[in-house]
């Protein structure tokens, strides 16, 4: 998240809204953030998980294959 200080800012340069109960001579420190989004903030859902995933996929037999080949292997 980006965030923007300025010290030592003049109240004078403010826009209207901002110098309300301020003295107009007075200094200020300006602190700007920008909201986080919230679609960001969202946990991702396991339907959006596997939707994201590379091929190749694997069927239930390639992978039953593929492990017996290697407990072959170390036997």
């Amino acid at each position: 998240m980006n965030r923007i200080v300025r010290q030592h800012y003049p109240v004078e340069k403010l826009p209207p809204e901002l110098r309300e109960g301020l003295d107009a001579s007075a200094q200020v420190t300006i602190i700007v953030e920008a909201e986080p989004d919230p679609d960001e903030a969202s946990p991702i859902s396991l339907e959006q998980i596997f939707a994201m995933r590379e091929p190749p996929f694997l069927t239930k037999e390639e992978i039953d294959r593929d492990l017996k080949k290697q407990r072959d292997e170390w036997e």
